[in-house]
């Protein structure tokens, strides 16, 4: 019962009350950017944020994350609970009834079928699905009638939420991706382009890795929104010129991830023509340490499982790695008090940060040196870079192109180089690194290289499907198109056996107690190295009403009540 009182407390009773503004299409258009371009419209083919917000102007969940971090319903007149009777006493299925009404964007009315072919598409053999976690546990989805969906749980699942919740996991058209299962899914262009949705607007033109274009939902089910008639959907260049376009120029009204140093910002922000606005969630700055063997040697099974990394596979040298960088200096330099020092992946809520691991918070190369000296890794020819058994301590380091992120590899490599180990600095083009083309050899789930850094969070306040995503069967692989979240390829059976337990798990104090013990044989381990707790920093013209950042979902959640303001 104690989890009951949790889990429900933090879901709304109705949505929110709309804002004011003015009648469909009457503001004109809207200028978004985001320095890192979408590249598919599809958030099922790619773990990419970016691709993720821009797609949730158009495809929509069947509730969400508000900006308090309670859930809403969204397609759905109310969320189902044990109490309304939308959850079984057993908690072995949730039943979901849409709203009455709802059409795609193409005028034909939304089912419990599309419901169900969306769980089946994501889980269809033979695909690459980047949000599988989401479906983990779900037997079957039965549909009685058009408007209600059952969907049924393998086992008792306390907190049956994580399908079809939150911008990671909206409902696709069955009608438009039919043929597009599995191994076909990729080859799908134009419904990964140009999906028909539910959400305010709808793409007229798609140029991957540039700029979207999208007009005004027709059918869209409140018949005054949305106010702007279009939205142009910028990509590509970087964050200083994302902000500078909204905060200096006013070329834009809405620019995504300032990821910039806080004197740029504000320095920005100075010239009075629009405002930062910035929340902490759970987006956490990391290094990825790769424990599979990434050589080009190796062909097609690079970075997989049958050829493990000649040396990061020794915990000694993982530890040395994370013990030497000095996370107050990041965060200074990086994000002031936008950043955080953490220790951890799973940061917040605060009821599930683990405080097992604050040793990180504290630089000790010294401590690092030793460790791998009792390790056996000595300089033994002189030439600066310690080796054993042949094998040298030389790394290839990778992340996409960002200011801060540059920054940040230089001092790291620095500070890995008084260890003794030698560290190549590569960065890739965002829209490339995140975009998820399981052709491209850049992307962050190929990791073709020995680390590589990046920020990730995950939908809402329960991190049951976000401690999932290191679970064995989420590394990305041939088999599965490159998807998946185990970046590091951590393959470990009482992990996977700590994921099982959760799902079954309803107290809030054991649930909480399961995500610390996961979060901390990842950081203890070392396969993950935790660098910065960031807030999530955007800013939007002064003209630009109707904005509500939300760290527990997309940030375009509510573009919807956006709309044109008056200015003095």
């Amino acid at each position: 019962m104690k989890y009951r009182n949790f889990l429900y407390g933090g879901i709304a009773a109705a949505a929110l009350a709309p804002m004011a503004q003015a009648e469909r299409g009457s503001d004109g258009q809207v200028g978004i950017i985001y320095w890192q371009a979408p590249s598919i419209m599809n958030p099922y083919l790619s773990g990419g944020t970016k691709d993720l917000e821009a797609a949730s102007l158009v495809l929509e969940p069947l509730a969400r994350y508000d900006e308090t971090g309670a859930m809403v319903p969204w397609l759905v007149d109310e969320v189902p609970t044990v109490e309304n009777g939308g959850v079984s006493e057993d908690l072995t299925s949730i039943t979901w009834t849409l709203s009455e009404g709802l059409v795609w964007s193409d005028g034909s009315p939304v089912t419990s079928e599309d419901v169900k072919f969306s769980w089946e598409y994501c889980t269809a053999e033979g695909g690459g699905c980047a949000q599988i976690e989401k479906y983990g546990g779900i037997e079957s989805i039965e549909t009685p009638d058009e408007l209600t969906a059952v969907v049924k749980f393998k086992n008792p699942k306390p907190f049956p939420y994580t399908a079809f919740v939150g911008a990671q996991s909206p409902i696709l058209q069955k009608a438009q991706f039919a043929d597009c299962l599995g191994p076909k899914a990729p080859e799908c262009t134009e419904q990964n382009f140009n999906p028909i949705g539910t959400g305010p607007f709808v793409v007229t033109d798609f140029r991957p890795n540039d700029v979207i274009t999208l007009e005004a939902n027709d059918n869209y089910r409140d018949p005054e929104k949305p106010a702007f008639a279009s939205v142009v959907l910028k990509g590509g260049g970087d964050a200083t010129a994302a902000g500078r376009a909204v905060l200096e120029t006013g070329e834009f009204d809405y620019a995504w991830n300032l990821q910039l140093a806080p004197d740029v910002l504000a320095n920005m922000q100075s010239a009075g023509k629009g405002q930062i606005v910035s929340g902490f969630g759970t987006l956490v700055e990391r290094i990825m340490v790769n424990q599979t063997d990434p050589s080009p040697d190796l062909g097609d099974r690079r970075a997989t499982l049958d050829h493990p990394h000649p040396f990061l596979t020794e915990k000694a040298v993982r530890q040395a790695l994370s013990m030497a960088i000095d996370r107050e200096l990041l965060v200074e330099i990086g994000y002031g008090d936008a950043g955080r020092v953490t220790c951890n992946v799973l940061p917040a809520p605060e009821v599930y940060a683990s405080t097992a691991n604050d040793a990180c918070k504290t630089q000790d190369i010294e401590g690092a040196k030793a460790l791998l000296e009792e390790a056996g890794w000595t300089d033994t020819n002189g030439n600066g870079i310690r080796d054993k058994d042949g094998v040298e301590l030389s790394m290839l380091f990778q992340t996409s192109t960002n200011a801060v992120r540059q920054d940040f590899q230089a001092l790291i490599k620095q500070w890995w180089s008084e260890l003794g180990v030698e560290t190549e600095l590569r960065n890739v083009d965002s829209s490339v690194f995140f975009g998820g083309d399981p052709g491209s050899p850049d992307t962050f789930q190929k990791f073709f290289a020995d680390v590589e850094m990046y920020a990730n969070n995950f939908d809402g306040t329960d991190p049951e499907a976000y401690m999932s995503n290191w679970h064995c069967d989420q590394i990305p692989a041939p088999e599965n198109q490159w998807q998946g979240n185990n970046m590091p390829r951590f393959c470990n059976e009482e992990y996977n056996a700590l994921v099982d337990e959760m799902q079954q798990t309803g107290e809030l104090e054991k649930r909480a107690e399961l995500a610390k013990a996961m979060n901390d044989m990842l950081m203890q381990e070392y396969v993950i190295i935790p660098l910065v707790d960031r807030g999530r920093v955007s800013a939007h013209s002064n003209s630009l009403g109707g904005v509500v950042l939300n760290t527990w979902d997309s940030e375009l959640w509510n573009a919807a009540d956006w709309y044109r303001k008056e200015t003095n």
